[in-house]
């Protein structure tokens, strides 16, 4: 795998492939220095993990529930190009408990989240950004010296210098295999094999159905972490909206199971689990083929100069969301060594 930097010349045109908060970092320190950027998104907005579903006066986060921040740029960062009322702490009260039944302590650290909901903080990053939404990239051609994009209709996106892929891995790798890049997309073949899925459903209560935490990680047969939604900062929906992700294991069990009987069982799994009698009145499913990367080599990007395509994601950083944020800072060094 050839990962380190060479001698180049200036590069100004990139595109970015994915307006998950790795793409977008991307995108807005390239263009700090000189570049012009254009990022390419399959999805009707950005967001990618930091995704929430519209829900009757508000909205529930399903993906990223919370970010942390440990890497002294990032808070300035979010400042400058999301704006301070795009994110808050989150003062819940979080637990941990194990498949005894005993509880544990979560780790004590800032929480925050998007205000009023995740995706706010990747809306204000593309506001920055020339983004296309609504358009896959299927692969890439040479031409020249430089990559033509094609979408999924047979469609040029237009000829660039670089190209960057912040789709995860098994997208990603899809991708350079279409393209005839097969040493390219061989790189991705272990990264593939960890990512794992995950069932996500939001349930609505009109009443509480449990008070003692905010955030709780469990060690469930069914169930991986629940959360009170309606908790979080700006989050003014009436009720309770709960947040349930179920653990991989028993995800990859019923990837096919159909979405109606998938949020039945967990949040019969949740009403067990918390001892509540509640009833939701309103449930809302979502399956994610892509969720978290099992522990992995993880060298922060990817970066083939020799073809002049990069890769960045949280599941090359940690798997946080502040991983996205690191991926795609040591990316841009990469590209720009020696400028």
């Amino acid at each position: 795998m050839n990962n380190q930097s060479a001698q180049m010349p200036v590069i100004r045109r990139v595109a970015i492939v994915g307006s998950g908060l790795s793409g977008l970092t991307v995108g807005i320190r390239l263009q700090q220095q000189g570049y012009e950027v254009k990022v390419f998104e399959k999805s009707r907005g950005p967001g990618g993990r930091l995704a929430a579903k519209r829900v009757p006066g508000g909205s529930a986060d399903v993906g990223a529930q919370y970010f942390t921040s440990r890497n002294p740029k990032f808070l300035p960062f979010l400042r400058e190009f999301a704006g301070d009322q795009s994110f808050a702490i989150w003062p819940g009260r979080f637990g941990f408990l194990d498949e005894t039944g005993n509880w544990g302590s979560f780790p004590d650290e800032p929480r925050y989240v998007g205000t009023p909901r995740m995706t706010a903080i990747t809306r204000a990053f593309s506001a920055h950004l020339d983004v296309t939404a609504e358009t896959r990239v299927e692969r890439l051609e040479r031409s020249d010296h430089q990559w033509l994009l094609v979408d999924a209709e047979g469609n040029s996106l237009g000829e660039f210098d670089q190209v960057i892929i912040t789709a995860p891995p098994a997208q990603a790798q899809t991708i350079l295999t279409n393209s005839q890049l097969p040493e390219l997309a061989g790189e991705l073949e272990e990264p593939v094999q960890k990512v794992l899925p995950c069932w996500a459903v939001a349930a609505h209560f009109e009443k509480a159905p449990w008070s003692q935490h905010e955030g709780i990680r469990v060690e469930h047969p069914v169930l991986y972490w629940l959360a009170n939604n309606s908790s979080k900062p700006g989050r003014d929906d009436h009720g309770h909206w709960w947040v349930l992700h179920a653990n991989p294991e028993w995800t990859e069990q019923h990837v096919s199971t159909p979405a109606e009987r998938v949020a039945e069982l967990m949040v019969d799994a949740f009403r067990n689990l918390t001892g509540t009698n509640a009833e939701p009145d309103e449930l809302i499913t979502h399956r994610w083929l892509y969720a978290r990367s099992r522990d992995g080599n993880q060298p922060g990007h990817l970066w083939f100069a020799d073809d002049s395509i990069g890769i960045a994601g949280d599941w090359l950083s940690g798997g946080r969301v502040e991983g996205a944020f690191n991926s795609a800072c040591s990316l841009v060094a990469a590209m720009t060594a020696g400028r």
